[in-house]
């Protein structure tokens, strides 16, 4: 690999680390209020945070790529906070990947949460555990499978991210050049030898990560036959 290569490789882990990071901050009470609330919101908030599944990514890219430019609210809000355009930065990459894998992470986590049988909830909270307690150490600790599969899944989504990077970082040297982007660049120039050593990479980490989440699955499902 090159040094543009390292460089590349470092940003995406780099990205993909702060955005799982934030994930966990705010998709753990967007998950947890969608398993638990019954309100008429959860028709709007549910296929929202879903909605990045089926939309394409240029087209998440493409109105965040508006909502950052200085002519309008956030992107004139950012610029005039911080002295630069959040679009085509780094920092708007993020806030880009949280979007575009928040479904990633939530569905699992709130999947999790639902199967937590509430006779247990009850039973802690007749017993005197305050809601923060119950949450943090009774829930968090039954819904541990979710957040596992949550974080490993938006993290490697993140790492595989193309459509939505380009729209709203471009292909910035050194500050917005992804794994991704790098090998559309070599493929554009037609060099195979190097997009088949990064693809290489993406293809390798992406299946070493599926087959420890296929066989921490298994591990769990044996477990759990032997409590029974």
């Amino acid at each position: 690999m090159t040094q543009d290569d390292l460089i590349s490789l470092w940003l995406t882990v780099k990205l993909a680390s702060i955005t799982t990071i934030w994930l966990i901050l705010l998709g753990t009470p967007i998950a947890w209020w969608l398993s638990q609330t019954k309100s008429i919101w959860r028709n709007i908030v549910q296929p929202l945070v879903a909605l990045p599944i089926v939309l394409p990514p240029t087209v998440i890219g493409f109105y965040l790529l508006i909502a950052f430019s200085p002519e309008h609210f956030l992107g004139e809000a950012w610029l005039n906070s911080t002295g630069f355009s959040l679009a085509f930065s780094f920092p708007g990459l993020v806030i880009g990947s949280i979007i575009y894998s928040l479904p990633f992470f939530v569905q699992p986590v709130q999947v999790s949460f639902q199967s937590i049988h509430k006779e247990i909830v009850e039973t802690a909270e007749s017993l005197g555990a305050a809601p923060r307690d119950r949450f943090f150490n009774l829930l968090l600790p039954m819904a541990k499978k979710g957040f596992l599969i949550g974080i490993c899944l938006s993290f490697a989504h993140t790492i595989g991210e193309f459509g939505i990077v380009l729209m709203i970082g471009g292909n910035i040297p050194n500050e917005t050049r992804l794994i991704s982007i790098a090998i559309f660049d070599q493929v554009e120039i037609l060099n195979y030898e190097r997009a088949h050593l990064l693809s290489g990479v993406l293809l390798i980490f992406s299946f070493l990560l599926l087959a420890f989440l296929y066989r921490l699955d298994s591990l769990w499902a044996q477990k759990k036959n032997l409590s029974h």
